[in-house]
């Protein structure tokens, strides 16, 4: 492909992520362009001229009705055929705490079932993001692993991190801020066949807000729409780090692991020719 792969940051009333996520895709080296959902839904057209999607965090119209509830039915009823396309073609796309909420109500994830086309309409919803087991808003940084078995483009390399220097633990923390980011599936059976396609991209390694098989993040069979609570976003440089100082230095010398997530997708968009 001539040029910067694309990105559609899509932004609404409530968003306060976008703009580092935008950051994000800038930095892996992607164009971007931040654009307001009633913008897309005047012009579905739109989203076919990008490579990349990001849905942000926040609290998309004040969460009202339920977190992220709004806005999944505003893609729902009016930018799904747009979106089931882009996602059909290879289209990456993340969504980050109220993105991810978002993702798993309109029905991008988990997606089209393993070895299945897209549905032409919206599949019901087979899992969800719900109350903290703690009943209350989580603030703080969180430990977190790749499972070796996703098919997740986005989470590639990153158990690689901080590894030779023996700080795996320490290196390997998102920061996430939600009151609703408990992940649970419909029926055994769902959670049973994530896992078993390997559409588990992120656990937690404390499992503080008490989801199901310490889910953080999943992705759709073909590991390029994935969803996650904590924010990649936010540890885009070493200084975000809660104690940044007492890293070793040769850890610090390359991406972080927020980074990793948004390089690892623009360099698909690019190998795939999109």
């Amino acid at each position: 492909m001539s040029g910067k792969p694309r990105t559609l940051v899509i932004r609404t009333a409530g968003t306060n992520c976008d703009g580092e996520l935008c950051r994000a895709f800038e930095l892996a080296g992607s164009a971007v362009e931040l654009v307001h959902v009633d913008a897309l839904i005047a012009s579905p057209s739109r989203v076919g001229g990008f490579d990349l999607i990001g849905f942000p965090g926040g609290f998309s119209y004040g969460d009202d009705i339920a977190s992220g509830r709004i806005l999944a039915m505003k893609l729902r009823e009016r930018l799904y055929p747009a979106l089931r396309d882009a996602a059909a073609r290879g289209c990456l796309m993340i969504g980050v705490c109220n993105g991810f909420q978002t993702l798993v109500q309109c029905g991008l994830l988990p997606g089209a079932r393993a070895g299945e086309s897209w549905p032409a309409e919206p599949p019901e919803q087979r899992c969800a993001l719900t109350d903290n087991a703690g009943g209350r808003f989580v603030d703080r940084w969180v430990g977190i692993e790749a499972p070796a078995s996703s098919v997740c483009v986005w989470t590639r390399g990153l158990s690689e991190v901080g590894e030779t220097a023996g700080e795996r633990a320490d290196v390997l923390q998102l920061p996430v801020a939600h009151g609703e980011g408990r992940f649970v599936c419909r029926t055994a059976q769902d959670l049973a066949e994530l896992e078993r396609a390997g559409q588990v991209a992120l656990r937690y390694t404390d499992n503080y807000n008490g989801s199901e098989n310490a889910i953080a993040g999943i992705c759709d069979p073909s590991g390029r729409v994935f969803g996650l609570m904590p924010h990649p976003e936010r540890y885009l440089d070493w200084t975000r780090h809660p104690y940044w100082t007492r890293l070793a230095s040769p850890v610090k010398k390359g991406q972080t692991p927020g980074a990793m997530f948004f390089r690892n997708a623009v360099e698909a968009a690019v190998g795939v020719g999109v």
